[in-house]
């Protein structure tokens, strides 16, 4: 499942981001286009309604401080931390993960050195895809999988890259927190109904304040011309 997923994101990239290379907000709009074409989908095939579960690594609990903690989530916790170990070895070691690096940083002088831009992209949103995919799988078993839950996560993926920053990884990861924290309390003290909200004020507030994001980086004089 997750090469298949790796495959599949690759070919989004082939066939539709490749003609929007550069253009930032239109590659968010396609990828949010596609995602809710694929949630639409699922629905003319009759997947609404439907909930799946999945079995979890570990069913115990254990007590810390009088609470206790399914082992679950603790693997959840403990595989994050693994792979943003791994992703950070990755992309400083390798020659891909430099690769990556470069093109992120400055794509002209990539090209300049010989790196292929359109085989690294592929091969980024391959990455992507597993990771994705990798999270599900440590992830769902926590709950339910229901197809109308899409377009809330569709929604709240939008939001932390817009709170954090298109094209910052630390803003993402600080937007996820700051967003997570948010609903949180927001359940806690008006009602799970208003955690949608959030997102959609997280998005309201940083376009009027920062339209860069938290951690992105402002745009050139000659780009706003």
């Amino acid at each position: 499942m997750i090469l298949l997923t790796a495959l599949v994101s690759a070919s989004f990239y082939r066939l539709v981001l490749v003609r929007l290379r550069g253009m930032v907000i239109s590659e968010v709009i396609a990828t949010f286009g596609i995602g809710l074409a694929i949630l639409e989908l699922f629905r003319y095939l009759g997947f609404i309604g439907f909930e799946y579960t999945l079995p979890v690594f570990w069913d115990e609990s254990i007590p810390i401080g009088g609470t206790y903690l399914d082992l679950q989530r603790l693997f959840i916790l403990l595989a994050g931390g693994g792979l943003t170990g791994v992703l950070w070895v990755f992309t400083r070691h390798t020659r891909v993960g430099l690769a990556f690096r470069g093109m992120a940083q400055d794509e002209r002088t990539a090209l300049c050195l010989g790196i292929d831009s359109d085989r690294m992209a592929t091969l980024s949103m391959a990455l992507g895809g597993a990771l994705c995919a990798m999270a599900a799988v440590v992830i769902l078993p926590t709950g339910t999988i229901s197809v109308d839950a899409g377009y809330d996560v569709l929604l709240e993926a939008l939001a932390v890259c817009i709170v954090g920053g298109l094209g910052s990884a630390v803003g993402v990861i600080v937007a996820s927190f700051i967003l997570g924290l948010a609903q949180t309390f927001t359940s806690a003290y008006l009602g799970s109904h208003w955690m949608m909200i959030v997102a959609l004020v997280a998005i309201l507030a940083i376009s009027a304040i920062r339209p860069s994001g938290l951690f992105g980086r402002q745009k050139e004089l000659e780009e706003r011309i």
